[in-house]
């Protein structure tokens, strides 16, 4: 009896912020944030997303594909079938995601595909992932 009565207590006690019409603790807007965007090579990526207030970082990697860790000369290639990628670690509280979709849109041409301007192959197709 005392285990139950106990358990109820708990469990009114960290109800209460949602009683009352406020949002938990836990629930409270992170600090940081991470973006993926594929827009052909990752180093042309990564200047127009440092250069915005509120960016933190941006690191140029891979996604996709059937080879773990390959060089970068094997995804040159274009035979893992890996994307080039940029990760934005950002603070929303100074740049939305939005600005960062904008930043993208301007910095590839949608109408074509798997090229970004002078670089061709799937590995430089575009793409926007979600976290």
């Amino acid at each position: 009896m005392k285990t139950l009565l106990a358990a109820t207590l708990v469990s009114l006690v960290a109800l209460a912020p949602v009683a009352q019409g406020q949002a938990p603790a836990s629930a409270a807007k992170p600090t940081t944030a991470v973006a993926t965007f594929a827009g052909g090579c990752f180093w042309c990526m990564e200047p127009p997303y440092d250069k915005l207030p509120g960016v933190l970082s941006t690191t140029s990697g891979y996604m996709g594909g059937a080879k773990r860790n390959p060089t970068y000369e094997e995804v040159s290639g274009g035979a893992t079938g890996h994307t080039e990628v940029v990760q934005v670690l950002y603070d929303p509280s100074k740049v939305s995601y939005e600005k960062l979709l904008d930043v993208f849109w301007v910095n590839i041409d949608p109408t074509v595909k798997d090229r970004q301007f002078c670089d061709a192959g799937s590995q430089y197709r575009t793409a926007i992932f979600v976290h």
